[in-house]
């Protein structure tokens, strides 16, 4: 029992760590593009991270709404 609470850890904790290091990967593509001022790049980094903040907003605010619930 203690094993699979140990594996499900550790797959939670690679989930996270991908999400983290895709959200660092466009952090840094959008810092290089503002610095080197391309306009383009650094537009299509905020458009991308400004659809992933309202996707994840909405995800959160339904898993909010419908709480925790047993399954049917």
């Amino acid at each position: 029992m203690a094993v699979l609470s140990l594996k499900e850890n550790v797959l939670s904790l690679k989930e996270k760590l991908d999400m983290l290091s895709w959200s660092i990967t466009f952090l840094v593509i959008g810092l290089i593009a503002g610095v080197l001022g391309l306009s383009g790049i650094a537009g299509a980094a905020t458009q991308i991270a400004w659809i992933l903040f309202v996707v994840f907003l909405v995800l959160f605010v339904v898993s909010l709404v419908m709480g925790r619930r047993p399954p049917v």
